[in-house]
């Protein structure tokens, strides 16, 4: 199968995500036939987890659906030259948090405790946001990202590294 629109690397790629996810998620192969019904065979998302069969634009959004994750979540880094490098983390400081007076950190503060309570995450020092989480708050906070990101570092809440996830969140 020559000329597949799909380099065989990055087919590689991809599946590595997609059993990664599948693993994270606590499913055989066997499991995600059972779950979907049957719709997604064993067989099949196999052959995606091997890179053997490239998959369309289409079924991977509907796998992304099916595991209940963003479909960028399954994509490869698409950084040229095959380096993927993962988008900053954005790490909210916690105990720096706490200290920022209520009336300014109170959207923040309840955002952070419902994701804890979410991810079952009660140890934090630190919280990991995903960028869609920043978006999320900066609506709340009625601003835009970036505006939001250099308040949340004035306040040490956040470190300068988030400005670069932030270039990440408002290209994308």
């Amino acid at each position: 199968m020559s000329g597949s629109y799909m380099s065989s690397e990055y087919a590689k790629q991809l599946g590595a995500k997609l059993r990664a996810i599948r693993t994270q998620q606590g499913l055989s192969l066997h499991g995600v036939e059972e779950k979907s019904q049957g719709r997604w065979k064993a067989v099949v998302v196999g052959s995606y987890e091997r890179g053997d069969r490239a998959v369309t634009v289409q079924r991977l959004a509907e796998l992304a659906d099916f595991y209940g994750v963003p479909v960028q979540e399954l994509l490869p880094g698409t950084t040229p030259g095959g380096a993927a490098e993962p988008p900053p983390k954005l790490v909210l400081d916690l105990e720096r948090l706490a200290h920022v007076p209520a009336e300014k950190a109170g959207p923040l503060q309840r955002y952070a405790a419902t994701i804890q309570s979410q991810r079952g995450d009660y140890n934090g020092k630190v919280l990991s946001i995903r960028q869609d989480d920043l978006r999320t708050l900066a609506v709340i906070y009625d601003q835009s990202p970036s505006v939001l990101t250099e308040q949340l570092i004035s306040w040490g809440v956040l470190d300068a590294d988030a400005r670069r996830a932030v270039s990440h969140a408002e290209e994308a």
